[in-house]
This record gives C-alpha cells, structure tokens and sequence, in this order.
C-alpha cells in the first residue's frame, strides 16, 4: 500500500509498504512531508507569511484552518528531475519556487494553500517524507528499504 497519496499532477517520493504500523507512523502528524511547489507569478513574502501561519481552505465541503508550516521561498530554481510534460511557456509570464514543510496532508492541501494566498500550483514535487529525500531518484526508479524506522536518520537516491 502507498503510504500518503500524490494526485495525478503531483510527482515525487511515494512510500510503499505492507505493514500498516508503518503507514500509520508515517502518516502521523510527527513526520514532517516537504514539498517543492512552483507557483504562478513572483510570490510575496505576505504570502509566504501567510501560508507559514495556516490559512482557510474548504476539506470535504468544510472550512478548514491549515496548521502552521514552514515555507520559504527559492531564490533559484530547485535542481529537479526533468518533467515529462511542459507546464507552461514561460512567455505567459514569470513563476516562483517555494518549500512547504507540513505535518498534516489533507486532499490536496498545497494547490489549496497557494490559491488561497493567491498563487496557483503549477508543479508539486514531494521531496521528503521524515528524514527520507529524494535526492537524484528518477521518475519511477525504486529503492528498497530494509527498515522505515531505521532509515529516517539516511538519505535515499544517493551512493
């Protein structure tokens, strides 16, 4: 089973497991899930703010305060897997790059928080979940790991 979820336009680190302690520990408001989100247009430190304070997005129909996060804004372009398809033409316009640290995740939570700070997803990467990175993996390569627990003090993806 897939420990969390990325929806079809979210790319990135996607656990998997058997064992359901292991889910529930990882889906747990104690582990932390970064993410890499490029917005639309140039993001203000208001809005930075704002997001690292909690702001209200609906979840199932109902109004929902965020909880405070960190987030912080890229001042270069963060070195990614190339995307399979374009996003967009960057003619129409400039775009910013921001982590999001959460410990919650809700359906669709990040696109619903950059909307309601007025900067639209463009991409979403997940790029840790815990201690666990990313780092140089490619879109579908697998790493296994003997130990969840054990391994959320190391780095998956690199030698």
């Amino acid at each position: 089973m897939a420990i969390g979820r990325l929806d079809h336009d979210s790319e990135g680190l996607l656990l998997l497991t058997t064992d359901g302690m292991t889910s529930f520990k990882v889906r747990s408001k104690n582990i932390e899930k970064e993410y890499f989100v490029q917005v639309d247009g140039e993001i203000t430190e208001d809005a930075i703010l704002k997001l690292q304070s909690g702001v209200d997005i609906t979840v199932n129909g109902e109004n929902y305060q965020t909880l405070p996060c960190k987030a912080f804004k890229f001042d270069e372009e963060p070195e990614l897997p190339e995307r399979g398809r374009k996003i967009r033409d960057p003619k129409h316009g400039p775009t910013s790059w921001i982590s999001i640290t959460l410990n919650e995740g809700k359906n669709r939570q990040i696109r619903k928080m950059t909307a309601a700070v007025g900067f639209a997803t463009l991409r979403l990467v997940r790029v840790r979940i815990g201690n666990i990175h990313i780092d140089n993996l490619q879109a579908g390569e697998v790493v296994e790991l003997a130990n969840v627990d054990a391994v959320f003090g190391h780095s998956i993806g690199s030698s």
